[in-house]
């Protein structure tokens, strides 16, 4: 073999050798968080940096909550940014934001950090219309033009009870306004009947009954985690609900590889 073919040959052999290790590095999803109602996505932070340290690039929607369609549209632009198999997370209205745009082809698994899993037709507004007896009724504003809020001096003990008490009172005093749009907004095509899902239910949530969280991960057919907490466990328990979203991730590499 003369130089000329054997440096050919060497480049073709390192360049495949090179691609075939970025696609093995790629195989490790990213994740994309997706926050609920009357919070902002700063609330994430401490997964984030969880995750980060572990080695998972995340991203994070700071979805405007004013209708399920605009949710879901800005959700897909960050997905449409990521690169390889993603893992997209949802809390509290967040699944249901996941659960419609969760159908994008690169989302691999959808996490429910006790969030509202819709199936065809439904929205958050059908889900809570009729909690059960002795559920606890989330203290939610009649609407202002159109937009809700919780009652400021109720939020810590219905949204954060476990989280420190000046930070839960941060947490109200900061409150994101959440458009009645956004909680009659229907489910078209739930992306859990044909996604793998991960469910955090959390008992002590007296925003979303631990009874209604059982009942839609077994419909979604999740792997379950269980834990005690409040609403906002993302905020008082990063680790939990990191652990949950890594168990995710490594499911999704698994499949990949």
């Amino acid at each position: 073999m003369n130089l000329s073919k054997y440096l050919a040959v060497g480049i073709v052999g390192c360049a495949m050798m090179a691609n075939g290790g970025a696609h093995a590095a790629g195989t490790r999803p990213s994740v994309v968080l997706v926050h609920g109602g009357f919070v902002d996505g700063s609330g994430w932070q401490s997964v984030y940096d969880i995750l980060k340290h572990d080695g998972y690039a995340v991203s994070i929607v700071q979805n405007p909550t004013s209708s399920l369609a605009d949710d879901v549209a800005f959700t897909q632009r960050v997905l449409e940014k990521q690169s390889g198999p993603v893992v997209l997370v949802g809390h509290s209205y967040g699944g249901a934001v996941i659960t419609e745009a969760g159908n994008a082809p690169n989302v691999k698994a959808l996490v429910y950090i006790t969030a509202f899993a819709p199936d065809a037709g439904e929205s958050v507004q059908t889900l809570i219309k009729d909690p059960p007896p002795g559920a606890p009724v989330p203290p939610i504003l009649p609407p202002q033009d159109g937009w809700l809020l919780l009652d400021n001096a109720k939020f810590a003990a219905s949204f954060a009870a476990d989280v420190p008490p000046k930070k839960a009172q941060f947490m109200a005093d900061s409150q994101v306004p959440w458009n009645v749009a956004a909680l009659a907004g229907t489910i078209s095509t739930p992306a859990w009947k044909s996604k793998p899902s991960f469910y955090l239910v959390v008992d002590g949530d007296h925003m979303i009954p631990v009874e209604a969280q059982r009942a839609m991960a077994k419909r979604a057919h999740a792997t379950v985690m269980n834990t005690k907490g409040s609403h906002a466990i993302y905020v008082s328990n990063p680790k939990v609900v990191a652990a949950l979203i890594e168990q995710a991730a490594k499911s999704v590499e698994v499949a990949s590889n």
